[in-house]
């Protein structure tokens, strides 16, 4: 079953957060590339969230980056 992704912006923190789920206790977190935060599932591994740190700013001095996981893109089901 495909999840849909759902993105979020906090302004004053300028991190995007990128879930497939809502967070909760009890997930790994790892850091995947500088300032790039990965939350884990603890039993499948699979990465459940993003939180990308310093967004705009990344994206004003770079033009495009980067994150290095992979994945695949597909329509989700409609509910």
């Amino acid at each position: 079953m495909s999840t849909a992704l759902t993105f979020r912006y906090d302004r004053v923190g300028d991190i995007l957060y990128i879930d497939t789920c809502p967070p909760y206790q009890g997930q790994d977190s790892e850091e995947v590339d500088d300032g790039v935060m990965a939350r884990i599932n603890p039993t499948t591994e699979g990465i459940e969230n993003l939180e990308i740190l310093f967004f705009l700013t990344r994206l004003s001095q770079e033009g495009e980056f980067q994150v290095p996981v992979a994945g695949e893109l597909r329509l989700a089901a409609k509910t």
